[in-house]
């Protein structure tokens, strides 16, 4: 028998059903069909009012659009959070269709292509560029236009975040700029004449240990000063990137955030002189949307194998390619699961949930101690939120994507 993940808190049990928002996740499935991404905006409203009030008052939140670009969810996100970090002309698509400013936007990752620098210089957005070569392609785009780039540069940092999921900077990486070289190319796009907005550096994603982000927020505050010194013009704006990451499996701890925010106000407090007058911004994704959401999916077969259990859903990893442990992990661990409309029912039957897919890789739930479930029985993938239904190949196999609701 292998554990499953912690169930995030904030969801509850009504007449022996799973729940969310004094709702039965039953009643919103409501007979229209699984698989289904459902996303709380309830909890997502209570964990931007947590991070608020941890996070120095001064310090920016924005949202990063990959973890879920679900419309009605980036209207949300919109009004709670205090601008979009994009990474596509896709995103810039639908960040603006949701009605956030063009300049409460930044555009950051590699390989932007032209097309893409063309749309966000003239919507006015900013450009984290990743190379000298891409900062010279926007300078010329945006005088071919007669339209000033709002351009930054993404900072590969000669530093890690210790005990991250991903890591994003130090030593050789396809991301940002190698930090000895961001000195000279801020001098030749501010020397330009472009609108330099400033810093972004990124040093990696999903961690828990808050010693180790409070480490990494220190590095990039001492590497940020260093450079503005030697760029010689004032910072106007440090995106300190995030990293803040959610529990996912047995034995995980959550991120302890008021550790964090103490010590980020403390230092926010001491500025050095490079560092007056700057804006801060951290950007987060996972943190803000990812415990928020629950993927449905129906039990259409029961059966048994040499004495195994496998419970057969309509659902799989074409729609929650992480839960089947196919995304970025090394080892397959169990992420929360339950039966929904058994909630409230004792786990004693150790079973396996396996998705639709003609493939051994499909498989939400490895033997786990679950409620004796059958055919029509709701399984319930918690920490869906984030990097699920856009991150999953949903074409796979022609079984098409899940639908989605924000409750």
């Amino acid at each position: 028998m292998k554990p499953l993940g912690p169930i995030p808190p904030g969801f509850e049990t009504i007449d022996g059903e799973l729940a969310v928002d004094g709702r039965k996740l039953s009643a919103i499935e409501g007979g229209e069909g699984t698989p289904v991404f459902v996303y709380s905006a309830a909890l997502i409203r209570q964990r931007m009012a947590r991070l608020r009030d941890a996070m120095p008052r001064s310090l920016r939140i924005h949202y990063a659009v990959k973890a879920n670009p679900y419309a009605p969810l980036l209207e949300l996100m919109r009004a709670l959070s205090d601008g979009f970090d994009i990474a596509s002309a896709g995103e810039l698509t639908l960040a603006l269709a949701a009605g956030q400013a063009a300049e409460r936007i930044s555009f950051a990752g590699p390989g932007k292509r032209d097309a893409e620098l063309e749309l966000a210089i003239r919507h006015g957005v900013t450009l984290n560029v990743e190379s000298e070569a891409e900062a010279r392609r926007a300078l010329a785009i945006g005088e071919r236009l007669g339209v000033t780039p709002r351009l930054a540069i993404r900072v590969n940092p000669d530093f890690e975040l210790r005990g991250s999921g991903m890591k994003m900077g130090g030593g050789a990486k396809p991301f940002g700029v190698d930090a000895e070289r961001v000195p000279a190319l801020a001098r030749e796009v501010i020397g330009a004449g472009a609108h330099w907005r400033g810093l972004h550096i990124f040093a990696g994603s999903q961690a828990l240990d808050a010693g180790a982000v409070i480490e990494a927020q220190a590095n990039t505050l001492a590497l940020a000063t260093r450079l503005t010194g030697e760029i010689g013009a004032p910072l106007p704006h440090l995106n300190m990137g995030g990293g803040f990451g959610i529990p996912y499996f047995h034995g995980d701890i959550p991120l302890d955030i008021a550790a964090v925010g103490g010590v980020l106000s403390e230092r926010l407090e001491v500025l050095p002189p490079e560092l007056h007058g700057t804006e801060f911004a951290i950007e987060l994704g996972r943190y803000l949307v990812g415990e928020a959401g629950v993927y449905l999916t129906r039990i259409v077969d029961r059966k048994e194998s040499y004495g195994q259990v496998f419970l057969v859903t309509d659902g799989g990893l074409h729609h929650q390619l992480a839960a089947s442990g196919n995304f970025g992990t090394v080892v397959r661990r169990n992420y929360p699961v339950a039966i929904a409309n058994r909630f409230g029912e004792k786990a004693a039957e150790e079973a396996s949930v396996v998705g639709c897919l003609c493939t051994p890789l499909d498989r939400l739930a490895d033997h786990a101690l679950l409620p004796p479930a059958d055919r029509g029985d709701l399984v319930a993938v918690f920490c869906a939120g984030a990097y699920g239904a856009t991150a999953s190949p949903s074409a796979f196999l022609g079984h098409g994507p899940a639908r989605e609701v924000l409750v």
